[in-house]
């Protein structure tokens, strides 16, 4: 698959640059960063130059790794369900009378170069990611994540205040049918009245983990209620990777404070393996340790507390998806590039298709802020139009910050994920 930006036509162009524009400002938060990128497009080119494969630069990423320990821990699947696999999109992001999810499924439509396959965007997609998978080293694989409904809490689906719905099936059907390159991660809302029972076929059939999004999907993670989810989880060993912090991504029938990091204690305190996406790198949040009027702090203040907490050592983690993205404050990545004590914990994700948001992740910033060399932004722009997974695994494996930078276990995530190779 080959689709190039440069073949809209003027109106249709006018159109996508304004719900890029539109949909790039909720996610990131800046109109200054579109202004600063010189491109807003992904030209989605394929079939990565040679000069490209096998620079210098892309050689040294891999240098001292097992691309077979390589799992990307982080990317969604996606789609607007014109497949028949069951995916379903919001009304909102598919009617031009709610232009703000409109335009915002436009940006994430050209970051996994879906946008000119009317019809079949649900398999372009996927199409895609096995383009993409192509370019990366022998063994290396992504884990897709599919992605539940909201819920009441009697259980009842939601789907009115569902902005996506990706069935496990599907994420399943994905991963079997090119095992060489994907594996799956289910997720199932713990208001179901059949969790449990999911919860335990889905690891029979090989899911690696599950997927919360609670702001989005109406999760409180706090309450009792989610006491027997968490025990089930703990059974299985399978962790639960959750977002913490601020969500700007994506809509739904939760409350912003449910991404707070503290609320994730009670599932640690019932053994559960805590994955706490993009390390809470972004976004405030109530410090309910000094109260519930406590004061607000930033999130990442509030993980970096929690992973000092020697009671959860051996349980919570977080993955390093987003943490580049241009609304984090550079402080915060070199905080997570240099706490070596953090590293045994981290995992490597890149938020998979952002990587393909061209305005969202700037290699000329970085090598400003004296994390990357100069001579690396041209390559890796030149790499990123091509294979944005490529992209962003070479970029973080070449940030450095004081003269430390992310360890090879960081990205040899499939020792955390497959017990096998424990």
């Amino acid at each position: 698959m080959n689709i190039r930006a440069g073949n809209f036509s003027p109106a249709r162009r006018r159109w996508l640059r304004a719900g890029l524009a539109a949909g790039t400002l909720v996610a990131g938060g800046s109109a200054a960063m579109l202004f600063a990128q010189p491109r807003l497009f992904n030209p989605c080119l394929s079939d990565l130059p040679d000069e490209l494969a096998h620079h210098p630069l892309v050689a040294a990423a891999w240098a001292e790794l097992d691309p077979a320990l390589v799992w990307d821990c982080h990317a969604h699947l996606a789609g607007t369900g014109d497949g028949g696999h069951g995916i379903e999109m919001s009304p909102e992001m598919l009617s031009p009378l709610n232009p703000l999810q409109y335009l915002q499924r436009l940006f994430y439509l050209n970051a996994g170069c879906v946008h000119e396959a009317p019809g079949r965007v649900d398999d372009s997609y996927v199409e895609r990611l096995h383009n993409l998978s192509a370019g990366m080293a022998p063994g290396y694989k992504t884990m897709l994540f599919a992605f539940d409904r909201a819920h009441a809490e009697d259980g009842t689906p939601l789907p009115e205040h569902s902005a996506l719905y990706v069935p496990d099936a599907y994420a399943r059907d994905v991963a079997r049918a090119a095992p060489e390159r994907f594996e799956w991660v289910c997720s199932i809302h713990p208001w179901r009245a059949d969790a449990l029972d999911a919860l335990a076929q889905a690891a029979a059939e090989g899911a690696r983990a599950v997927k919360w999004l609670p702001p989005a999907q109406g999760i409180d993670p706090d309450t009792p209620a989610c006491e027997r989810y968490y025990r089930k989880l703990a059974e299985l060993d399978l962790p639960l990777i959750t977002h913490v912090g601020e969500e700007r991504a994506m809509h739904g029938a939760g409350r912003p404070e449910w991404g707070n990091p503290l609320r994730l204690r009670r599932a640690l305190d019932q053994g559960v393996r805590v994955v706490m996406a993009h390390c809470a790198t972004i976004g405030e949040d109530v410090d309910t340790d000094q109260g519930e009027a406590g004061p607000r702090v930033p999130s990442f203040t509030l993980f970096d507390r929690m992973m000092g907490e020697e009671r959860h050592k051996k349980l919570l983690f977080g993955d390093i998806s987003a943490i580049i993205l241009r609304n984090r404050r550079l402080d915060v990545l070199r905080t997570v590039i240099e706490r070596s004590d953090w590293h045994p914990r981290l995992l490597y994700g890149t938020d998979y298709p952002l990587p393909g948001i061209l305005p969202l992740i700037s290699p000329a910033a970085l090598a400003r802020a004296q994390m990357l060399d100069e001579s690396a932004v041209a390559v890796l722009e030149a790499i990123r139009a091509h294979n944005p997974l490529l992209f962003t695994f070479v970029l973080k494996r070449h940030l450095t910050s004081n003269g430390r930078r992310l360890p090879a276990t960081v990205f040899e995530t499939r020792r955390f994920f497959d017990r096998t190779t424990a």
